[in-house]
């Protein structure tokens, strides 16, 4: 029989089926199906009953072995739309096109492109520039405590679930749920030999199954002998009394269902399994650790090598900047940013680091925005008139003083000059003014002219503090960077998965144990208090006693100062899709001497402007 293939066709070309006559059943439409798929010409023999049986069982199998029928059903919705009517072809029957996803096993590193360690938003970017291949995403994660529970995200099309976890969302635990939906391979072997799509499936090899590896052939062909597995018992609700036994190996693991009755500590593994030469695992589990009980013991807070040093990963000629694992906030404009798997840090000093530095340190922007958003300066004209009646604490920048932190982050110059600095800034845009956006480091970079930053925190140690430069460029025209937008990519969030997951730290507010520092899944509330007491000696008389007041923001409006701190930058003026305005499109700002906390209605930092 000749081999299946997909073949594009001219459009122009007469229906295959019309060269047979009044014929129009299911052999006919069969057989268009297979001239299709074969490039066979429509004077081809009539088709025998037992190949359309074949075609029939084949539409009637798993997805992801009869693509090529996909795509000659596609095919022939132009050129036979008669056919589409029979049975045989309906789209009970005929799934979307999809792709089988093969993948190599590497134990305790990877599954194909899979990598331990890497991060959800590199993932779910990977997953999502491929439909065809991984038509459907489900996520799950908590909503009361997003950020401190795991993050589960399920391909279901594909048998695979794949678990991160919440403060870093860093790919913890790869497991294969049904081994029918895709191929996998272990040192050029398969786990489980894909289904034969040019016929009906043949009599499996013995010890072999068409739903899974067996045990006999994980331990005596794949993978070798192993130390005994770990049984757990049914849960006392459990219908079927069946246990799970945990058949583990360095950097892999296999669950098999065992009854209860039939575990015994005294018996071996080979004793337990072999029994039945059919069994097949339910699941296989990717970690990092020597067994899968040691591994559950600290699987979501171990720190993992970089997905740079993964050797199976194919390398690239441009040298990719390690990844930024925390940004400690020092006030004052002061920045130090922590790389990853190094002691290195690197200072972005507000008002002073130049582009060339930026780029220099962090590598080129993913993106650039140009700001031109001034729908919240009816607020800078607020705060300059309610400057002349609070001299003494109008550069604090109270939450009742909020303003568009697009503006300049203070007030400076005499009374008199402010309203007409205003009007300057409003009537437009000062050229080369943009955004930098690190998609993949977490967080935006505004470049423009220089402006004062907020004032450093009473009682601040200078040890803490970078060195001051030597030599400051005075020039006014020059551009530098001036404010910086963490994102914390929080599950649930309007703008989930356009940034990296950035985690932060207010450093001036770790002055109690250790642990206790106000960082990126600290609750805002608790935040609020400690910036309230900490900023209390330089508020004015009565300020701290004076209700938060908050500003709402509705990301879903398209019409919503949506970037009043730029956070996402044209964002919203994009063809992403629009919310009516629910929980999870609204949020609300708070804000603090060069802070801007942009807070969720779970009380978790969806994002921080720091100015």
């Amino acid at each position: 029989m000749p081999r299946l293939s997909v073949v594009t066709a001219e459009a122009s070309h007469e229906p295959l089926c019309r060269t047979r006559g009044q014929q129009s059943n299911t052999t006919c439409a069969l057989r268009c199906l297979y001239c299709c798929l074969s490039e066979f010409p429509p004077s081809t023999p009539s088709i025998s009953n037992p190949f359309t049986e074949n075609i029939a069982h084949a539409l009637d199998r798993n997805v992801a072995h009869f693509h090529p029928l996909q795509r000659a059903k596609e095919f022939l919705r132009r050129r036979c739309p008669e056919h589409l009517a029979d049975p045989a072809l309906s789209s009970d029957h005929v799934l979307p096109i999809m792709s089988l996803f093969t993948a190599q096993l590497h134990p305790g590193r990877a599954l194909g492109f899979l990598v331990l360690g890497a991060s959800l938003h590199d993932v779910l970017t990977r997953l999502k520039a491929e439909p065809q291949r991984f038509p459907q995403l489900d996520l799950a994660y908590s909503r009361e405590q997003p950020v401190e529970q795991p993050v589960t995200l399920s391909l279901p099309a594909n048998g695979i679930r794949l678990r991160f976890d919440g403060p870093e969302q860093r790919l913890r635990l790869i497991e294969i749920v049904d081994f029918t939906k895709n191929h996998v391979t272990f040192k050029d072997r398969d786990l489980v030999k894909p289904a034969n799509s040019q016929g009906p499936p043949s009599s499996p090899v013995p010890g072999e199954s068409s739903s899974g590896p067996t045990f006999r052939q994980i331990y005596h062909r794949l993978l070798g002998p192993t130390y005994g597995g770990e049984f757990i018992p049914p849960t006392p609700d459990a219908p079927d009394n069946l246990g799970n036994y945990i058949l583990s190996y360095p950097g892999v693991a296999f669950t098999f269902r065992l009854a209860e009755s039939a575990y015994s500590p005294n018996k071996d593994v080979v004793s337990l399994l072999s029994s039945a030469a059919s069994q097949v695992p339910t699941s296989m589990a990717v970690f990092s650790g020597d067994s899968w009980a040691q591994a559950r013991e600290n699987l979501w807070t171990e720190i993992l090598p970089s997905v740079k040093t993964v050797p199976v990963l194919p390398r690239g000629k441009d040298v990719v900047p390690d990844e930024i694992s925390l940004v400690k906030v020092h006030g004052g404009g002061k920045l130090q940013l922590f790389r990853k798997w190094t002691n290195s840090s690197v200072w972005i000093i507000l008002g002073e680091t130049s582009p060339q530095e930026l780029i220099a340190e962090l590598g080129p922007p993913n993106a650039t925005y140009r700001k031109n958003d001034q729908r919240m300066t009816i607020h800078k004209l607020r705060t300059a008139s309610h400057s002349r009646a609070r001299s003494n604490g109008a550069d604090l920048h109270r939450p009742d003083d909020l303003t568009d932190t697009d503006q300049s982050s203070a007030n400076t110059g005499s009374d008199d000059s402010n309203d007409e600095a205003i009007e300057e800034d409003i009537a437009g845009n000062v050229s080369g003014e943009c955004f930098y956006n690190y998609f993949y480091l977490g967080f935006d970079v505004l470049v423009s002219t220089p402006s004062p930053p907020s004032r450093p925190p009473p009682a601040q140690h200078e040890s803490h503090l970078p060195p001051s430069r030597p030599i400051k460029s005075e020039s006014p025209d020059r551009l530098v960077a001036t404010k910086l937008v963490l994102h914390g990519n929080v599950p649930g969030s309007y703008e989930f998965n356009r940034h990296r997951r950035c985690r932060w730290e207010i450093s001036y507010l770790d002055d109690g144990p250790p642990g206790t520092a106000a960082n990126s899944e600290t609750k805002f509330t608790e935040i609020k208090d400690r910036l309230n007491e900490r900023w209390n000696s330089a508020y004015p008389d009565g300020d701290t006693k004076a209700p938060q007041r908050g500003m709402v923001l509705n990301r879903g409006w398209g019409d919503s100062p949506g970037s009043s701190c730029e956070f996402l930058g044209g964002w919203e003026d994009s063809g992403a899709k629009r919310l009516d305005g629910s929980d999870d499109s609204t949020t609300t700002l708070f804000g603090f001497p060069g802070l801007v906390f942009e807070v969720l209605k779970n009380d978790h930092v969806n994002t921080v402007t720091v100015f």
